[in-house]
């Protein structure tokens, strides 16, 4: 399923969401946020670099008996390096798929934008235990979400810094250097970021 597009370009749909250093918000502190959706009913995105601790993804694929534990050891050799991620606090038990346009599902996979989809079906896990998915990928549990406006408002108060999504980091494992790596995308030195906001 294609999303349709917004003809506004104000709308954030394949953009990062660079969390500034004074965020109030300790659930969203140096987060960066790939925004899936974004119209004026409000926004989607999910935390590409805070991890689930104590759960590694053959683990889960194994709880959710997508795979049997006869396979553990192919498992980990496969999907072994992938992080499951904490994608952010709303249905944090649901799990969303964002992955490389190799791998689509009739009507459960959306296309977000420059080859990035995303997909919230057993399915994709399926095909990812069994060597069939992706060619990237990374597993997220909950997403981000705000009300019409709230994204606005917050980006407003500089709560956030926005700038064109780098797909390479999306699935980069190296989780801890996320933060560092999108605002250096953007031409900010991280240590030049004061926490204070200031008002003119």
């Amino acid at each position: 399923m294609q999303m349709p597009p917004s003809g506004n370009p104000s709308y954030l749909d394949g953009q990062f969401l660079v969390a500034m250093p004074g965020m109030a918000d300790e659930r969203f502190a140096r987060s960066v946020i790939y925004v899936c959706a974004h119209s004026a009913d409000g926004a989607m995105g999910i935390i590409v670099n805070k991890p689930v601790t104590d759960l590694s993804m053959p683990d889960l694929l194994l709880q959710l008996d997508v795979a049997q534990e006869a396979d553990a050891i192919r498992l980990r050799e496969r999907v072994g390096h992938m992080p499951v991620l904490m994608g952010g606090p709303v249905e944090g038990r649901r799990g969303f798929v964002l992955h490389t346009d190799d791998f689509h599902i009739d009507q459960s996979t959306l296309i977000i934008d420059d080859g990035i989809c995303l997909t919230a079906t057993v399915e994709i896990l399926r095909a990812i235990a069994s060597g069939e998915g992706p060619a990237s990928a990374v597993l997220a549990l909950g997403y981000a979400g705000w009300q019409a406006g709230q994204l606005e408002s917050e980006i407003m108060a500089n709560g956030w810094l926005n700038c064109p999504a780098d797909p390479a980091l999306i699935f980069h494992t190296d989780l801890d250097a996320k933060y560092e790596r999108a605002l250096r995308g953007i031409g900010i030195d991280p240590a030049m970021l004061s926490g204070s906001v200031g008002r003119a």
